[in-house]
């Protein structure tokens, strides 16, 4: 990760006396660039009345007569929607209003498993049939070209409101509303489905309908689109309403959420409120949630509130379940040193795909797709990415040859494919990835002073909220702190708390998911960032720090020695000026597993410099490697030994040879990639299996025919001991484990004396 700190020149001193703004107020609203008397007016004061004429909006005027239309001839009118959190509250909306006004509403919401994302031309064949005359939908329909025309066809006006991304192919509906439609004057592009369909309720009802606000940032926030410009206002305002709420769904949401009225943030409703609502949609139909925000009954309101709280509690158990099994398999099949994955099984419910894939990325730092069965045999899955490889680029020229669905973005996909391509679409997404640019980057704001922290500051800084996409939360700095009282926390102590301290102030600082931080790496930390926050543990009001990352540098004076050992850390501290490799095929797993920048890495034989801070990142195949490595002239060098290019960690016992050479010959009709599910059942993973396969192999035990592996009629009997493959291997696994397991001491000695 590398740091870039935000640049801005100083706001003018009238404006900050204008707004009386505080040191840091005013440095964060000029970073994000909100550094005019307009700007800063309307970021303090603008409410939904200044928001722009709905007319300006694309097709606009002809959508709404069209309504007024369906109303006063008493048209049966229904609302498509979408299952997601955006999609679901967009629904509510529109229902809502056309009720107000009397019309004769309906509303149907996609099931995710039987009818999938967007228009679906068997459930726009139910709508005409049942008598509907107008069809809107809200949170999808772009990519509804032939629904739309067949609706058209039979006689049923289709108004179309949407937000996403156009294709080649543009539906043409009786009007499409747009916020981004090309040449439009509506001054805001980034409404998401639940502010399109508020902006035409504005223009429906002629007035600015402050009683829909909850509801549209709910949306805002859950589809992550921006809370700048108009944004600012719908999630200001938004949260505003939604403190003090009569809806019943919302107030039985939130109790059962444990958020209090009246203190709800856009962090609530990211974490808490959004994911129940999307939850519904991933386990069951999202009906359900639109009844929910439209109950007036808080008796009825509670019972689905209840239910929408089971099926979240049962969303997390599910996600949870399917990233452990995600997880074993990737070891069971020796993916770990594989750039891609793509993981399936029949099993996993598909509710929970993106989920998953996401905290598969997180965690491995792999573009990753997790793929299911759905009840009608079709493959479906979801996939996540990593920054600098588009996962819609490396898919996309796929769609025609081995997916039968494909849609997405740079980091997020959707795809479906028959169960016959899952090997080669695995091939392939790994043959194609490769990373554009360097190390990922983020920025932060500004090294914050720990002295005089007050709550007072945390609400300074929240005067350039509400936060989110376009005006991200402000992440501050402490460089060169001095850090004490450092302990692991949680259940599977993976999360770490420590004291920061600087200039005779203190922080508290919480990382979450920071389980390789350990006293021993203490030391080289140079550079904390993190996230302000007010912790209210036990009722006492406290600021704390959230960690979002970490700088580490040499420390050269707090530890002067010339060789320090750090085989015991998996962590990349990313701060030497050399990794040095001694297998070419560890390059491009340093580079984009552990995100080591290209120009800092170096094969052993190739180095020449002199003088360099420098890591041996992988471990030598010989004594002889080594001393190559140990010939140059370091200014330190840190032993890390993390990376080997050994086919097996350990050599399998002779039990497991007999077992695997056993079931060969009684099963002789099973490809060499057949033994990947097999593996598992004969208690090895993959890669042992290839091991002793390659033994068999060399020895004469067993042979290919016509592609399948069969054991030989008549083999010549051979210990194992004589496969020159197998000793080889073994006498490099020894010497890796001794290199690895060696007392420190003993191991720098004799570093320090080679050098010498």
């Amino acid at each position: 990760m590398k740091w870039n700190k935000r640049q801005a020149e100083a706001l003018d001193p009238a404006l900050i006396e204008k707004y009386q703004l505080s040191p840091i107020a005013a440095k964060l609203f000029s970073l994000r660039k909100i550094n005019t008397d307009d700007k800063l007016n309307f970021w303090f004061n603008a409410t939904e009345n200044d928001l722009a004429d709905p007319s300006l909006m694309h097709d606009m005027d002809k959508a709404v007569d069209r309504i007024n239309q369906a109303i006063d001839n008493g048209e049966k009118i229904t609302i498509y929607g979408d299952y997601d959190a955006d999609g679901i509250t967009a629904t509510t909306i529109m229902t809502d209003a056309l009720g107000i006004l009397g019309a004769d509403v309906h509303y149907f919401i996609p099931d995710r498993f039987k009818d999938g994302y967007g228009p679906n031309m068997e459930r726009y064949h139910d709508i005409v049939a049942d008598g509907t005359k107008l069809i809107i939908t809200v949170d999808n329909g772009v990519t509804g070209v032939d629904e739309v025309q067949y609706a058209q066809q039979h006689d049923v006006d289709v108004i179309l409101t949407d937000h996403h991304t156009f294709q080649e192919n543009v539906p043409k509906p009786y009007a499409l509303v747009h916020c981004n439609y090309p040449g439009q004057k509506y001054p805001f592009d980034d409404y998401c489905g639940a502010g399109v369909a508020y902006t035409i309720c504005r223009k429906l009802m002629e007035d600015p309908m402050p009683e829909l606000l909850d509801l549209v940032m709910i949306g805002t926030i859950g589809d992550m689109v921006k809370v700048t410009g108009e944004g600012h206002v719908i999630v200001k305002r938004g949260l505003e309403i939604l403190n003090q709420t009569e809806r019943p769904g919302l107030r039985a949401l939130i109790k059962n959420a444990g958020l209090t009225m009246g203190s709800i943030n856009e962090t609530d409703v990211g974490f808490n409120i959004a994911p129940r609502l999307n939850a519904v949609g991933r386990l069951a139909n999202a009906n359900m949630a639109v009844e929910l925000l439209l109950s007036d009954d808080e008796a009825e309101a509670k019972k689905l509130a209840d239910k929408v709280e089971e099926l979240n509690d049962e969303r997390k158990e599910l996600t949870a379940e399917v990233y452990h099994r995600c997880m074993s398999q990737i070891k069971e099949n020796s993916w770990q040193k594989q750039n891609t994955l793509v993981l399936y099984d029949p099993e996993f419910h598909e509710g929970v795909l993106g989920l998953v894939a996401n905290k598969i990325v997180e965690k491995t730092h792999k573009p990753t797709i997790v793929l299911t069965k759905n009840k009608t045999g079709e493959i479906k899955g979801s996939g996540r990415s990593i920054p600098g490889f588009n996962l819609f680029d490396a898919l996309n020229p796929l769609k025609d040859s081995l997916l039968t669905k494909f849609g997405g973005h740079d980091f997020a996909c959707g795809l479906s494919l028959t169960e016959d391509k899952i090997n080669l679409l695995r091939d392939k997404f790994e043959k194609d990835f490769h990373v554009e640019g360097t190390l990922e980057e983020k920025d932060y704001d500004f090294e914050l002073p720990l002295k005089n922290l007050t709550p007072q500051t945390m609400a300074e800084i929240n005067q350039v909220g509400p936060f989110g996409t376009g005006d991200p939360n402000p992440i501050f700095s402490i460089d060169a702190p001095q850090i004490t009282h450092f302990f692991k926390m949680g259940k599977e102590k993976n999360h770490v708390k420590f004291t920061a301290e600087k200039g005779g102030g203190k922080l508290d600082i919480v990382g979450f998911n920071k389980e390789f931080l350990n006293n021993n790496l203490l030391p080289f930390i140079s550079e904390v960032f993190f996230q302000l926050a007010v912790n209210t543990y036990r009722n006492r009001v406290q600021l704390q720090g959230i960690m979002e990352g970490i700088q580490f540098a040499s420390p050269k004076l707090a530890v002067p020695a010339p060789v320090i050992d750090l085989r015991t850390e998996n962590y990349v501290m990313g701060f030497a000026d050399r990794y040095l490799l001694f297998d070419e095929k560890n390059v491009n797993y340093a580079q984009n597993s552990l995100g080591i920048q290209p120009n800092k890495i170096s094969l052993v034989k190739d180095y020449q410099t002199d003088g360099e801070v420098a890591v041996l990142l992988d471990t030598p195949h010989s004594q002889a490697e080594l001393n190559q490595a140990l010939a140059n002239n370091y200014q330190q060098l840190y032993l890390r030994f993390l990376l080997d290019q050994l086919p097996v960690e350990n050599l399998p016992n002779k039990g497991y040879f007999a077992k695997v050479l056993k079931y060969i010959y009684a099963h002789p009709s099973l490809k060499l990639e057949d033994y990947r599910s097999v593996a598992p059942f004969l208690g090895l993973d993959y890669d042992s299996v290839l091991f002793i396969l390659r033994v068999f192999f060399e020895l004469g035990f067993v042979s290919l025919d016509q592609g399948r592996l069969v054991g030989t009629s008549t083999p010549e009997k051979k210990p194992l001991s004589t496969s020159k493959y197998l000793m080889a291997t073994k006498s490099q696994i020894d010497f890796v484990q001794q290199l690895r397991n060696m007392p420190s001491q003993q191991l720098i000695t004799y570093i320090k004396n080679f050098m010498k």
